[in-house]
Order: C-alpha cells, then structure tokens, then sequence
C-alpha cells in the first residue's frame, strides 16, 4: 500500500482489516426499554460537562436490543442520557453505555465518541414483564422490570418527542503523549425513524455501585416515566459542536 493510496483505504483501525465498514449504519427492528428517573442535583452537576446545562434533575436509563444492525450485526447495549441543553437547543447528553460486541465498541468510541465498555446488558421478556439487565465484570450493576405492553403510546409523538432529540457526545481521543489530541462536543441523530410500536407502563430501577461502572453515582430518587419502543433507523455519522482546545 502507498504512501499516497493508503488514506482512502484506511477508514478504521486496524487499517489492512477494519473492525466495522464505513456508515451510516441501518437498524431493524431496534427494540427499547427507556426508564426516566428523577436524580440527585449535585451529583448529575458533577458528571454534566460545562456548557452543558439541565433544567431538572432527569437521567434515562435505556436497554436496547439490536437485532439487525448493517456490519455490526446482532448485539445489546445499556446506559445512560442525560437530558440537557447546549445554546438553548435541547440534546440527550450519553453519559455511560455498555456493550457485549467489540465492532459497535470499536466504531462507536473511534467514530463519534459514544462513552462506550465491554458489558453484559439483556432485553427479555418475562412472562408479563419487559425485564433489563446489565452486568459489568460479573457483578449486577442494574435491574429494570416493567409492565409489558399495558397501554399503546401515539407513535407520532414518541417519534418527534422521545427520538428526534439529537445526542451529545463528549470525544476524547489522547495524542502519542497521553495528552489531548481531540477534546470535542459530537451532536448525532437519527434518520429514517419508522416507530413501529409504543407502549407504557409501570416501571423500576435498582442500580448498584461498581468502581468502573459508576451507574448508581445518578441514584433513582423516583420515576418518572417508562417506555417501550420498536423502531427501524438509520444511525449516520456526526458534527461537531463545541472544541475544548480551541
């Protein structure tokens, strides 16, 4: 490969053998639990990145399965979005996210930079219970159960009012040095929404404290709201918002 050809067949690491293809990236069938909780003020200021700003103390914790992604495959994710605003636009500022497959691990963090860490999330029905699991190293580190479909949400309205709010990443990729080579605010939405079913009902949460999964530092003081939701999407490549280094 030369020195002048290589760029444009490099478009991952590592570059003779990408871990994901080039996007956007099309999911089926995409399948949500989304638990709203009301969280301690003074602990969601200390995870919150400056300018970033929040009205209530609010944090949605979401277990999604993913069972047709286009090069990511089959896989299951977990975690945490804070809503927020950055210059009076309203965002879902991802705050933690745990997976079982290293692709979307590898294009999540390289690409845009979503907070992204090997885990062991699940989505499952049990009986009359949705029910969300996530293990980190073994140990529990979150526990959702819901009511399975007891009341059918306007798909119109979870589509404009839960999905369309674009996501805030923060980006940090280190120099050779250990420095910051990228410090960056990352905005990303989602195309092509197709809501296929909404539904809501009763909800819980438990998290538990784990030193590299620090879910349970946002404690659920109450519930707000739970949602059950099944899409299709495109997920398509990022902006840049805001540059810590410049």
């Amino acid at each position: 490969m030369t020195h002048s050809t290589l760029p444009a067949h490099s478009h991952a690491m590592p570059w003779d053998c990408p871990s994901y293809p080039p996007g956007p990236y099309h999911f089926k069938n995409r399948e949500f639990l989304n638990i709203v909780y009301r969280t301690d003020p003074e602990a969601l200021r200390r995870v919150l990145p400056e300018p970033l700003e929040f009205d209530e103390p609010l944090v949605k914790f979401e277990f999604i399965n993913m069972p047709d992604s286009t090069g990511f495959g089959k896989y299951v994710e977990s975690g945490q979005v804070i809503p927020c605003t950055l210059n009076n636009k309203a965002y879902g500022y991802q705050r933690a996210m745990y997976l079982d497959d290293h692709a979307p691990i590898a294009g999540g963090r390289e690409l845009w930079g979503f907070p992204k860490k090997l885990g062991q999330p699940r989505l499952e029905v049990h009986h009359e219970t949705l029910v969300g699991t996530l293990h980190y190293s073994g140990l529990p580190i979150a526990h959702a159960t819901m009511g399975y479909k007891h009341e059918t949400l306007d798909s119109e309205h979870v589509r404009t009012a839960m999905l369309e709010t674009p996501t805030l990443l923060y980006k940090l990729i280190p120099d050779v040095d250990g420095s910051p080579r990228i410090a960056e605010l990352v905005e990303v939405g989602l195309d092509n929404l197709a809501v296929k079913g909404a539904w809501q009902g009763p909800g819980r949460l438990q998290l538990f404290e784990h030193v590299f999964a620090p879910v349970a530092d946002l404690p659920v003081r109450d519930i707000v709201s739970t949602q059950h939701i099944l899409t299709d999407l495109t997920l398509p490549l990022g902006r840049v918002v805001h540059d810590y280094l410049t």
